[in-house]
């Protein structure tokens, strides 16, 4: 009887670590929350403008700041010359 209450308690502790614990992060738990890396927040391609989730495209990071890029061309272009674009996304932000 001992054995089987031992189980049990583990068990549930085990549920409750992976349910709102360290296994909460294992799929995206801790994504949903409302903060600025949901799904939901949008990237601004700065060679052609158009906007981006962070899961589609690509990534650079240039000047410790991660620009995303809708294709390849895009990004292609960027590091070509990444002063044109960035002047540019200064200019409409200010």
């Amino acid at each position: 009887m001992d054995g089987l209450i031992s189980l049990l308690l583990f068990a549930g502790f085990f549920y409750f670590m992976m349910r709102f614990g360290c296994g909460a992060h294992m799929h995206g738990g801790h994504g949903k929350h409302g903060d600025k890396h949901g799904a939901d927040v949008k990237h601004v391609d700065p060679v052609c403008g158009m906007q981006i989730t962070p899961e589609e495209g690509y990534g650079k990071m240039h000047d410790s700041r991660l620009y995303r890029f809708c294709s390849r061309n895009c990004l292609d272009r960027f590091e070509a010359s990444p002063e044109n674009y960035i002047k540019k996304e200064v200019e409409v932000v200010s």
